[in-house]
């Protein structure tokens, strides 16, 4: 019997859906609204969340749907990872593209769906919905906290 994990074993291209969808930590992250420098190219992250991300479980509130809502919401797939240079360097399909093991507190690692948020990774509890800003307003939201790894243990 094979112990190893499948993202230490498969590429983006070979997973299966589920294994694909359970490499989301539910940080979201992924979620928040983003600024880009038109001259530079840089991208950085607010605080300012997607309306249908639920703050408190930081997951979409109507996934199956969300491009509908949503229009320019990313649907994330093997390409887009690969392109997507702003994932934030805790995102496991981030991790898994270039090589990396997920962390302890991955809940594929440890088993646990709090663990992101215990570690301080996750958007929970950090964000205002977007339907609260002034999209004028969102460069008064700029964060870096997505852009660190969080806690060890």
């Amino acid at each position: 019997m094979n112990d190893v994990p499948f993202w230490k074993l498969k590429s983006l291209d070979e997973l299966t859906p589920g294994e694909w969808e359970s490499l989301c930590d539910g940080c979201g992250l992924c979620c928040l609204n983003k600024l880009e420098d038109w001259d530079t190219g840089d991208v950085v992250f607010t605080s300012v969340a997607c309306r249908l991300l639920d703050g408190s479980t930081c997951r979409c509130s109507d996934y199956p749907n969300r491009q509908k809502t949503v229009p320019d919401c990313i649907q994330l797939t093997p390409q887009e990872v690969r392109e997507i240079h702003w994932l934030p360097p805790t995102c496991g399909y981030r991790l898994v593209r270039d090589g990396e093991d997920l962390y302890w507190w991955h809940p594929l690692v440890s088993g646990d769906p709090e663990t992101v948020h215990q570690a301080g990774i996750s958007a929970r509890g950090r964000t205002v919905s977007e339907v609260e800003v002034d999209v004028d307003d969102f460069e008064d939201y700029v964060v870096s906290w997505p852009l660190h790894v969080g806690s060890e243990r």
